[in-house]
């Protein structure tokens, strides 16, 4: 993460983040707008109102200062710090919606764009949470909140001490676990309609050698150009997508 980077977990910045936190009921304690604010920050100031937030006005040069160097977009909010669930929470959303639990499980990812981008796919397609280690590890923070485009409201995220640890424990609980590596099943040729909690591992180390062996299978994402992988978020996105595609078919039938 870069140092000069906003890192205040009670604060977000950007319209849809602080929509979708509105829309949640998210506890806002003060939203910060840019005076003369147009289009979508007019809505944002009129569902404050409705539900009683208290509302400042300030120049572009104040916001600036709050946001650090984020894209504010013209407004940011101070909202208690995000919280995290434990596993058996989201274990217990797949139980309440009648579904085989679908996790992801992030070893070692420290961007927070592609933290952000993670969520966002995993509201997309239906997976029931993200799980992140205590260690080596980015945080829920306004960065994230504001690359998720407002799906950290909606992505229940665990963060535990030991990733191994969790692998076992969900293993128990009848999940079948699938590593992101390159020396592995190719990712369509796999059943993956099950319980299941795919791991993907973080920029430039991948998943590590624990983590790996402690796995059920290995899924590999087929290369055909001069790069040789995609980054972490690009490569849950395909995998997460293919569980929801096998997921279909299955129901289908």
């Amino acid at each position: 993460m870069k140092q000069n980077e906003n890192v205040n977990a009670n604060l977000i910045i950007g319209r849809n983040p602080i929509i979708e936190a509105l829309k949640n009921g998210r506890k806002i304690d003060k939203i910060i707008m840019q005076k003369d604010g147009e289009g979508s920050i007019k809505k944002i100031a009129a569902m404050a109102r409705e539900q009683k937030v208290m509302l400042q006005y300030v120049d572009k040069a104040a916001l600036d200062r709050i946001a650090g160097a984020g894209s504010h977009q013209g407004v940011a909010a101070y909202i208690a710090a995000y919280g995290y669930y434990e596993i058996e929470d989201i274990l217990e959303i797949a139980v309440k919606k009648d579904e085989e639990p679908f996790l992801i499980l992030l070893d070692g990812l420290e961007d927070p764009h592609n933290l952000g981008a993670i969520m966002r796919t995993a509201d997309a397609v239906g997976a029931h949470g993200i799980v992140i280690p205590n260690r080596r590890s980015v945080s829920l923070t306004d960065t994230v909140a504001k690359a998720s485009a407002g799906a950290i409201e909606y992505v229940p995220v665990a963060k535990v001490s030991n990733l191994v640890q969790t692998i076992d424990k969900l293993k128990k609980k009848g999940l079948w676990i699938a590593a992101c590596d390159m020396k592995g099943e190719t990712f369509y040729e796999a059943n993956l309609t099950g319980g299941i909690a795919i791991v993907v591992g973080g920029e430039g180390q991948g998943v590590s050698r624990l983590v790996r062996e402690t796995c059920d299978f290995i899924l590999s994402i087929p290369m055909k150009g001069k790069i040789s992988s995609l980054n972490a978020s690009n490569a849950a996105a395909v995998l997460m997508y293919e569980v929801m595609r096998q997921r279909i078919k299955a129901r289908i039938k």
